[in-house]
């Protein structure tokens, strides 16, 4: 095959190390590299709780792919439908036109998108951190409520504002709640008054916590996020959120202006669009990352369906972690050129590294290789794995960077003014429509005084 044409959908864990070995592994000029993705970097999922507190800085975890990537096109976009038949992926830039990409070979990288359920509410007043704008908006939403609650007189209100609500007791979750909560903790220093209003929530459908830690671990990060006064309720979920309240499934009535849900993922709606054979929403594949039927489309990544070779059984498959996504993308690459140079493929086996936690401060528990640490060791390992695992210098430095800062000069907890405007046009008409003319002023003064 003449310069066949590779095309990436997807620059996480999976599509940028799948391209990254293509670009390592084929010689210049003999293959045509593509990516589709809306974003110019690959996001570092893992650390977005450290944005989201202000531990780090939003670029620090972004990580350029014009930096990683020499020999692929970019198209910035997102593909929202394949047409087998034709080869062809169907995308939709970030200009709003459409784009139509042929391929010889297909690797969907697609990623997951935040999983939600059919509570009265939760659209509309629910809150996520799964990206950077999330994350950013996320940090000046808490710190806007501390500032709007330190300068109501009216308690309902304060305890309206200074309640937070978490959903989901995994991974996101917890170490979302631990990082907001150390937030509020240092912003206490400014509000002094609103110690005693703010309260932290966590909850979760599961009896346990991170069950994947194991029982011993869970607990102990359990009783860590307690001692920290995060409020934990296991086997309990929302029934309905509206501006200023949430009720749970346990009949409680927390009065809250805040719900951040981080309940779990699901696959990225491009694999139903697609139309090939799906297991829970997942994309199926083989052992060699290839989709029966279409030996030219391989899926890797939190939307596809990957039997797990290590259980050794039937129907299980791959747990959506960052460490299988970053592992699976290089074997799908190669099993691409193998496919390519008609030689046999190799199946995608994976041994489990464990779970690492960090809780922000000096807490954290990790399980490497199924060895239980806590404390500074397990916080150390935490980092060091972070700072090992991300796929750039600069980002290393930054990230690095950031830890230092915050250890000798403490955190900060000013806002950035996302809550302040709409940023998407050169002059914000809206802000300029909410000034009052002198009359105007008089008028609303005098209503409110009572004249």
């Amino acid at each position: 095959m003449a310069r066949p044409r590779i095309v990436v959908v997807g620059a996480g864990f999976a599509g940028l190390n799948a391209l990254r070995r293509l670009e390592q592994r084929i010689p210049e000029g003999r293959a045509e590299l593509v990516l589709v993705a809306p974003n110019d970097y690959m996001l570092y999922q893992p650390l977005l709780p450290q944005v989201a507190s202000g531990l780090l800085t939003p670029q620090s975890i972004a990580v350029s792919l014009h930096r990683k990537l020499r020999r692929t096109r970019i198209v910035p976009g997102a593909a929202i439908g394949v047409d087998t038949g034709r080869r062809t992926v169907v995308v939709l830039k970030i200009s709003g036109e459409y784009a139509y990409e042929r391929y010889d070979r297909l690797i969907l990288a697609p990623g997951s998108v935040t999983r939600t359920f059919d509570i009265p509410g939760l659209i509309e007043h629910g809150r996520g951190n799964k990206n950077l704008a999330e994350a950013v908006y996320l940090r000046d939403h808490v710190l806007a409520q501390l500032e709007l609650a330190n300068a109501s007189e009216d308690p309902a209100e304060r305890d309206e504002r200074c309640t937070f609500v978490v959903v989901g007791g995994g991974y996101t979750g917890v170490e979302t709640a631990a990082s907001l909560e150390l937030l509020c903790e240092e912003a206490c220093a400014l509000y002094p008054d609103l110690r005693r209003h703010i309260r932290w929530h966590l909850v979760d459908i599961a009896p346990r916590l991170m069950p994947e830690l194991g029982e011993h671990l869970g607990r102990r990060a359990l009783d860590l996020l307690r001692r920290r006064g995060v409020q934990v309720a296991l086997e309990v979920s929302v029934r309905e959120v509206t501006q200023d309240k949430v009720t749970l499934t346990d009949d409680r009535l927390l009065p809250c202006r805040t719900l951040i849900w981080t309940a779990g993922t699901a696959p990225s709606p491009l694999i139903a669009a697609t139309g090939l054979p799906t297991e829970r929403g997942k994309l199926l594949v083989g052992a060699d990352l290839a989709v029966p039927g279409h030996p030219e489309i391989f899926g890797v990544g939190d939307s596809a369906a990957v039997p797990d070779l290590s259980k050794g059984e039937e129907g299980a498959f791959c747990p959506p972690t960052a460490q299988n996504a970053s592992r699976q993308g290089p074997v799908a690459a190669d099993n691409v050129i193998a496919s390519l140079l008609g030689r046999p493929s190799r199946p995608y086996r994976h041994r489990d590294l464990g779970l690492l936690v960090d809780l922000s401060g000096r807490d954290a528990v990790a399980r490497p290789l199924g060895v239980e640490l806590t404390g500074s060791s397990a916080l150390a390992l935490t980092r060091a794995y972070h700072l090992y695992s991300l796929p750039s210098g600069p980002a290393r430095m930054r990230v690095a960077a950031n830890w230092g800062i915050r250890a000798l000069l403490g955190g900060e907890v000013s806002r950035l003014g996302f809550l302040n405007r709409s940023i998407e046009a050169l002059v914000d008409l809206e802000a300029y429509s909410r000034y009052l003319a002198p009359e105007q002023a008089r008028e609303k003064a005098a209503l409110a005084v009572g004249e």
